[in-house]
């Protein structure tokens, strides 16, 4: 079942993300990726509050966490999950593998994208 939420909330979530998109392309033009810079910060934060929340008031409602998180988040913005394990580890008192995790993801992840294009072109 838990894939049927994920998969619905997914749906959900990347549909908002094209939304935004042509929004953001109508309103401020396409020289700049405005688009994705809304959607991770509003998604980081959609995440913060709904982990709040379910962690709070609905600490066992494992399908909701899906829906909310790992599909409607994810489809919109894979930036909120790995703010999220971030924040996970900052607050587990981790500050040096929190660090290291946000360098090694970020370059690693630049490089793949040079790398996967390299490959093709």
């Amino acid at each position: 079942m838990g894939f049927l939420w994920v998969a619905l909330g997914g749906a959900l979530g990347s549909s908002a993300r094209y939304g935004v998109n042509i929004s953001a392309v109508r309103l401020f033009g396409g020289g700049f990726p405005w688009a994705t810079l809304i959607v991770n910060v509003l998604g980081c934060f959609a995440m913060g509050l709904i982990t709040a929340f379910l962690q709070m008031k609905m600490p066992d409602d494992e399908n909701t966490r899906l829906f909310l998180t790992t599909g409607l988040l994810g489809g919109f913005t894979t930036f909120s999950a790995f703010s999220l394990d971030f924040f996970g580890l900052m607050q587990r008192g981790e500050m040096p593998a929190a660090l290291g995790y946000a360098f090694v993801s970020v370059v690693l992840s630049i490089i793949a994208v040079v790398l996967g294009f390299k490959v093709i072109a």
